[in-house]
C-alpha cells in the first residue's frame, strides 16, 4: 500500500491550498474524504464477499463429506441388519424344523409391532378452570372478577374533596 508520512501529507496540503485556494479547499477535502470512504467500503464489501464465497465452498465440501459418511454408515448398518436377519432366519429354521415368520413379515409379527396411538392434546384449558371457581371463593381470596378501564380506575381511587356541612 502507498505509504504517506506526515511530511508528504503536509506537502500535498500546501500544494492543494495554493492551487485550489482557501475558499474551495474545505469543500474539496470533504469530497475527497467521501470518495475515500466509499472506496474503503467498496473494498471491504469485496473482501467480505470473497470470504463468504470461500466459506461457502468449504461448507459445500464439508456437506458432501458428511453426506458420503452418512451414506456409508447407512449402507454398513443395512448390510449388518440384513446379515443378522439372515442368520436369525437360518437359526430359526434350523432349530424348530419349520419356518416361522420373520421380523419383517406382516403375517405373524402383530405382537412385535403394536401400533402407536395417535397423539391427543391433554385439553388443559385454564380459562375453564378459572371460570369453575365459585364467586364466593374469589371474593374471599381477593381475586378480581371484573376488569376496570384506566379511566374507571382513576375515578375510583381519586381522593374525594372534603364535605362541607352547611
Amino acid at each position: 500500500m502507498i505509504d504517506f508520512g506526515f511530511d508528504k501529507i503536509a506537502l500535498i496540503g500546501a500544494v492543494a491550498l495554493i492551487v485550489i485556494g482557501p475558499e474551495k479547499l474545505p469543500k474539496v477535502a470533504r469530497t475527497v474524504g467521501h470518495l475515500l470512504g466509499k472506496a474503503q467500503r467498496y473494498v471491504a464489501d469485496v473482501k467480505a464477499e470473497v470470504n463468504r464465497s470461500i466459506e461457502l465452498d468449504e461448507l459445500k465440501k464439508m456437506k458432501t463429506q458428511f453426506e458420503d459418511a452418512a451414506r456409508d454408515v447407512e449402507q454398513t448398518v443395512h448390510k449388518e441388519v440384513s446379515q443378522a436377519q439372515n442368520e436369525f432366519n437360518a437359526l430359526d429354521t434350523g432349530w424348530s424344523g419349520e419356518s416361522t415368520p420373520s421380523l419383517g413379515d406382516s403375517t405373524g409379527s402383530s405382537y412385535l409391532s403394536t401400533p402407536t396411538p395417535d397423539y391427543r392434546h391433554p385439553k388443559k384449558n385454564w380459562r375453564l378452570k378459572r371460570g369453575a371457581t365459585p364467586q364466593w371463593y374469589k371474593r374471599k381470596n381477593g381475586v378480581r372478577t371484573k376488569a376496570l378501564s384506566g379511566a374507571a380506575r382513576v375515578a375510583r381511587f381519586r381522593p374525594q374533596p372534603p364535605r362541607v356541612r352547611p
